[in-house]
C-alpha cells in the first residue's frame, strides 16, 4: 500500500489558503474539502478545487475568500480525477504566520476565519468559524477571588446598555449578568467575575457557564471566544488554574469550538 500523499498550505492575511502538492500532478487532479458531518448525520457540504501545475513540479490550488466555509471542521482529500475515490492527505509545511497576529486586526461582519490543522490521526483539515460578530478574548487574569477578562468586539460596537451574560448550560438556564468596562473605541471591554457568584448560582451539582456579550439592549448575544490566531484547538493548550471557593472548584476554559466557558465542580 502506497503512503498517503502530503500537501503543504500557506494562509495569507486575507484568509486565502494556497495548497501545494509536492509530487507531480496529473491533469484532472482536484482537492476536495468536506464539512465533517455530525455523528449520525449525512454529508451535506463539499467544495472541489482544481489542481494546476506549479513551478516546483507539483500541483497548486487556492481556496479564495469565496466560497465562505460554513463553521465546522473540513477534511481535505485528493481526487485523482472527477469521481475518483477520495484519498486523505498528510500535512506538509503549514505556513500560518499570517494568522499569529490576527487578534490585532479589525475584522468585518460576518467574521470568517480558517485555520489549517493536523487531526488526531495525522491528516490535514481546516477549522472554520463563521459568525455575524465576534468578541475576541485578549487575556484572562485569575486571582483567588475573581477572574477578569479583557476582550475586543469585531463586527459590532458596544452601546451604553451593553452587558455580559454568563449562562448556565444546563438545568434551569440561569443567567448571571455583569456590567462591562467599555473602552473609548466602543469595542474593547473587560469584565470581572466574582468566583462566589457562579459557585452559589450553580447549586449543589456541577455546571458550565457559557460567556456572551450583548452589545445593546435587544441585540443578539455574541459568544466570547478566542479565534483570531493560529491555534485551531486551544482547549488542551490554554489551561488555566482552578480556584476553590465555597466548596466548589472553578476554572475558565475554552470549549472544543474555542468559546470561553467557566466550569464549576463540587467536591464529591
Amino acid at each position: 500500500m502506497s503512503a498517503e500523499p502530503r500537501v503543504g498550505c500557506a494562509v495569507d492575511t486575507d484568509g486565502r489558503i494556497t495548497f501545494d502538492l509536492p509530487r507531480p500532478s496529473a491533469e484532472g487532479q482536484q482537492l476536495l474539502l468536506r464539512l465533517r458531518p455530525k455523528r449520525g448525520l449525512p454529508e451535506r457540504a463539499v467544495h472541489v478545487l482544481d489542481l494546476e501545475p506549479a513551478d516546483h513540479g507539483g500541483g497548486r490550488t487556492v481556496l479564495g475568500g469565496r466560497p465562505v466555509l460554513e463553521e465546522g471542521r473540513w477534511d481535505v482529500y485528493l481526487l485523482e480525477g472527477p469521481g475518483s475515490p477520495r484519498q486523505r492527505l498528510r500535512p506538509g509545511l503549514r505556513d500560518l504566520r499570517a494568522l499569529v497576529d490576527g487578534h490585532l486586526r479589525d475584522w468585518p461582519s460576518p467574521l470568517a476565519v480558517r485555520t489549517p490543522y493536523v487531526t488526531k490521526d495525522g491528516h490535514l483539515a481546516i477549522r472554520a468559524w463563521l459568525r455575524p460578530a465576534h468578541a475576541e478574548v485578549d487575556g484572562i487574569d485569575i486571582t483567588d477571588r475573581s477572574m477578569t477578562v479583557t476582550a475586543r468586539l469585531h463586527g459590532a460596537a458596544l452601546g451604553a446598555e451593553a452587558v455580559v451574560h454568563l449562562r448556565l448550560r444546563a438545568g434551569d438556564g440561569a443567567v448571571h449578568t455583569l456590567e462591562p468596562q467599555i473602552g473609548d473605541d466602543r469595542r474593547s471591554f473587560s469584565f470581572t467575575v466574582d468566583h462566589t457568584e457562579p459557585a452559589a448560582a450553580t447549586g449543589t451539582g456541577n455546571g458550565v457557564w457559557n460567556v456572551f456579550v450583548q452589545p445593546a439592549a435587544q441585540a443578539p448575544l455574541i459568544r466570547v471566544a478566542r479565534l483570531l490566531d493560529d491555534v485551531a484547538d486551544r482547549k488542551e493548550v490554554f489551561v488555566y488554574p482552578p480556584v476553590t471557593v465555597e466548596g466548589a472548584t472553578l476554572r475558565p476554559y475554552y470549549t472544543v469550538d474555542n468559546d470561553l466557558s467557566v466550569g464549576v465542580k463540587r467536591a464529591d
